[in-house]
């Protein structure tokens, strides 16, 4: 059976990337190994049998990089269902000492909390999202363009963001300020501004959101966490996580896309040099007249899902490049979802049920969140004092739970590979059901310190360790990112440089997904700037054929918003 593109795996950038080329003309299949398609961006019934009606987002949950970019007006979601629910207050941090740090979408709001404590951070905090807004606003641009193309990423600047680059690097000593602090650490960044331990330790375990400690260096750009919660602010959608990727099949359908699903793909065939479509384990083949997209990252797809001698015959250090060049450290997360009667109430920190809409973030101090970003890349569990990333969805979204009853989403940093195991070949050593449990057991330990009631409340829970989403998902390590949110593979560094641009050594072979620029969370971008490249080489070849009288397909420039 043949297609002009085969799309390898049907999450949330491989449905975007479809989504585009349908529009452009092509004939597009996407091949999900899973019995529905969305990767990490599902929204499931974890707990049938024990809490039915419960549904549960076992990954992505707070989108925000996805309203930096135009992906959901130019392929007009909300005609497919698509609704998102904004949330305000953004963020609530309970403090040992009875403080707490609460952030609402607006900025003189959030000062106001802050000026209850201490007047200079809350001006402080002010100058420091005024900072960090400037750097998004130049940074958007790079994020929605192949980062190799200085075309396309000005095209996508205006005067404002313009000026917003100006304002950061309009003389030579403003440059190389800028260029300074993002060689610092987050943690750098935070004590430049700020002096209260209840304001510093939720900045710093946002910061940490990318898997690094706040505390290391090149990784300043963690400290943009917070101020993206302001603007362009955090949402999910309305039914969950799931409904974006409902929206986008529904989108992809229509367009006449072909989506299959349990159909893990074993082999991409390579003739000549040039991909040609793939082999699944079934033994069933698709061919692709014009390319095959990979949403998988770059290891899974040149190290797992290609034949050896094709890679070496394409580039032959590639194969050595990819197996030793790129970076998956050892922290990872161990995700806890719970059914509960009744939401977590913080009695001692001026319990609102409003203050649970957004992210609570159990960090008491910096050095408590350090240690829960370091203690996992030397294979230890930080079990003695937790730190933790808590979303109570049904307080924002109702319908999720039944009546009168809500979910509990908890993500905690763990190592992939336990201390002590490393080294037995057996991938994920040490971590067992036993062992899931007692994990589990400390964490809501922990937040019960905070919200009392939480514990007696839970009427069943689902955990799954770093092991258990590398087998549900295919992540190497668990890793929701594919590889590493470090500086060194980010933007023409991702995931390596000769494979940046989302095109490969393999003619007709294409990369997109968390592993490709900018990088993993729920974007779109990656899916979007892949199938920009895709059609902008797809023209170059077109223009041949229809100088021999074959009508061309759309252009990227009538497919994309560009000028």
């Amino acid at each position: 059976m043949e297609f002009d593109v085969v799309v390898i795996g049907a999450g949330h950038n491989g449905l975007i990337c479809a989504a585009y080329l349908l529009k452009a003309g092509y004939r597009v299949l996407l091949l999900e190994k899973r019995e529905f398609p969305g990767g990490g961006a599902t929204t499931e019934e974890l707990l049938p049998e024990e809490a039915p009606g419960f549904r549960f987002n076992p990954c992505a949950i707070d989108h925000i990089f996805i309203h930096l970019g135009p992906v959901v007006q130019e392929l007009e979601l909300h005609r497919y269902g698509l609704e998102y629910l904004f949330c305000d207050p953004v963020v609530f941090c309970p403090h040992p000492d009875g403080k707490y740090f609460l952030a609402h979408r607006s900025v003189e709001k959030t000062c106001a909390e802050i000026a209850r404590y201490s007047a200079r951070d809350a001006q402080k905090y002010a100058e420091f999202t005024d900072f960090w807004q400037r750097v998004i606003g130049m940074l958007t641009p790079v994020f929605n363009a192949p980062p190799k193309s200085i075309v396309n990423i000005l095209s996508n600047y205006d005067i404002g963001k313009i000026k917003d680059v100006f304002s950061l690097v309009g003389s030579p000593n403003k440059t190389l300020d800028l260029v300074r602090t993002m060689f610092t650490s987050p943690m750098d960044v935070i004590d430049e501004y700020f002096d209260s331990e209840f304001l510093k330790a939720p900045l710093a375990r946002l910061a940490a959101e990318l898997s690094t400690p706040p505390s290391q260096k090149n990784m300043a750009i963690g400290s943009i966490m917070m101020s993206l919660r302001h603007d362009p602010g955090m949402a999910r959608p309305r039914g969950g996580t799931g409904a974006l990727t409902e929206a986008l099949i529904r989108l992809v359908q229509s367009l006449g896309g072909t989506i299959l699903t349990d159909q893990q793909v074993k082999r991409i065939l390579v003739d000549d040099g040039r991909a040609v479509g793939v082999r699944l384990a079934n033994g069933q083949e698709y061919r692709a007249k014009q390319g095959v997209i990979s949403s998988l990252d770059a290891k899974r797809t040149f190290l797992h899902l290609m034949d050896e001698a094709d890679v070496k015959a394409a580039d032959a250090q590639l194969g050595d490049r990819l197996s030793r060049r790129i970076v998956n450290h050892n922290e990872a997360i161990l995700k806890i979802d719970c059914a509960l009667s009744e939401a977590p109430r913080f009695e001692h920190h001026n319990h609102q049920d409003e203050y649970l809409i957004g992210s609570v973030l159990i960090a008491d101090s910096v050095s408590q969140v350090e240690v829960a970003h370091t203690d996992p890349n030397v294979g230890k569990i930080p079990l003695e004092d937790p730190s933790m990333y808590v979303v109570v969805p049904t307080m924002l979204d109702p319908a999720m739970a039944p009546p009168g009853k809500h979910t509990l989403w908890i993500e905690y940093f763990v190592p992939y590979e336990i201390a002590g195991a490393a080294g037995t070949g057996i991938k994920g050593t040490g971590w067992t059901e036993e062992l899931k449990n007692q994990v589990a057991d400390r964490v809501l330990d922990k937040l019960a310190e905070y919200a009392p009631n939480v514990k007696s409340s839970i009427i069943a829970r689902h955990i799954e360790s770093p092991p258990d989403l590398e087998e549900r998902l295919g992540m190497l390590k668990g890793n929701y990112y594919h590889l590493d949110m470090t500086f060194d593979q980010m933007m023409f560094f991702r995931p390596l440089p000769e494979l940046a641009n989302y095109t490969t050594p393999i003619a007709g072979l294409f990369l997109t997904g968390a592993g490709t620029h900018p990088g993993g969370s729920v974007s779109g971008m990656p899916g979007r700037n892949c199938a920009r490249v895709f059609l902008q080489h797809q023209r170059s070849i077109t223009k041949t054929l229809a100088n021999a009288g074959t009508s061309l397909k759309l252009t990227a420039k009538s497919v994309f918003n560009l000028p």
